[in-house]
């Protein structure tokens, strides 16, 4: 399914159709997440295809598209900061990955599961715009990707899954035309690669809950408790509006002689708060950036 604005996927790029469609699925639900698998879908169609000219329009046409997406959601600190982007990403994965567990391990087998598990293993290759995976995301994304194959052929071959991880955390072969996994064995036989394979996500959308439920016993767990959480849910483009201002409050004058703006004096407070956020995670290159923009911004009165 193509975006408004972008033209259909090329032949060639079919292995990011999902992603894509994964992206639009959020475009309302959660704009961060859709601008993040739309971000991994170029990067993975530029690997895959630069030359053939109806690839070369459709990514450029993208890399277009995601620029004025990223100035659209200029006020998210998930767009601003990559190290808050990970945070959002990852823990919106795991709430998805959580959701199809859960209703694994209770025995609910139906395609709302194999979606969420298919899904949540979408997301976690995501995460790797932000750099390589975590163990405990690559072993997620696995037994996401293997668990969404296993119960699917299941459904289909009318056998009853059974729930839960196997004998080794759910990383064993599934066997060939077969339902039931093997035990003494390890990877998947999907190889991973879920977007030529066995399930074709439906049009029906899931809805995992609000907040992410405690991980079953010896389910892979989430990141450490003192990895950084950001708001649960990041609002519509549209309510990405600047704090108001009481009428009462006027600017300090300008050194340099610029006329300066309410706005341009909260924009440059809001650089600054990011540029701090990103102190406190030793995020220096966001922090110079964010920086530099607001002394451009306070002694130019114009920001790049």
């Amino acid at each position: 399914m193509a975006a408004a604005g972008l033209p259909a996927i090329p032949p060639n790029l079919k292995a990011i159709q999902h992603y894509m469609k994964t992206a639009t699925e959020h475009d309302k639900r959660d704009p961060i997440v859709a601008y993040y698998c739309r971000l991994y879908a170029m990067q993975k169609g530029m690997e895959i295809d630069m030359k053939s000219p109806d690839c070369r329009t459709f990514l450029v046409t993208m890399m277009d598209y995601l620029e004025k997406a990223k100035k659209e959601l200029y006020e998210a600190d998930a767009i601003q900061s990559e190290v808050v982007g990970q945070a959002h990403m990852e823990n919106y994965a795991l709430k998805v990955f959580l959701f199809a567990d859960n209703e694994d391990r209770a025995a609910r087998f139906n395609k709302n599961v194999v979606k969420s598990f298919y899904t949540a293993g979408m997301l976690f290759d995501v995460l790797t715009v932000f750099g390589e995976l975590s163990e405990d995301i690559e072993k997620n994304k696995k037994y996401a990707k293997w668990k969404a194959a296993y119960i699917h052929r299941c459904l289909k071959n009318g056998e009853t899954p059974i729930p839960g991880p196997m004998a080794e955390e759910g990383e064993e072969d599934l066997a060939a035309g077969g339902g039931s996994p093997q035990p003494g064995t390890s990877g998947m036989s999907t190889s991973g690669n879920m977007e030529n394979s066995l399930y074709t996500p439906s049009s029906g959308s899931f809805a995992p809950p609000t907040t992410p439920q405690d991980p079953p016993q010896n389910a892979y767990q989430p990141p450490p408790q003192n990895a950084y959480q950001p708001p649960p849910q990041q609002p519509a483009p549209t309510q990405y509006n600047h704090p108001v201002v009481p009428n009462t409050w006027t600017p300090a004058p300008n050194p340099a002689g610029v006329q300066l703006t309410t706005e341009d004096f909260q924009k440059a407070m809001k650089l600054c708060k990011y540029a701090s956020s990103a102190l406190q995670y030793e995020d220096s290159k966001t922090a110079v950036d964010n920086l530099q923009k607001a002394l451009q911004l306070l002694t130019t009165g114009h920001q790049s």
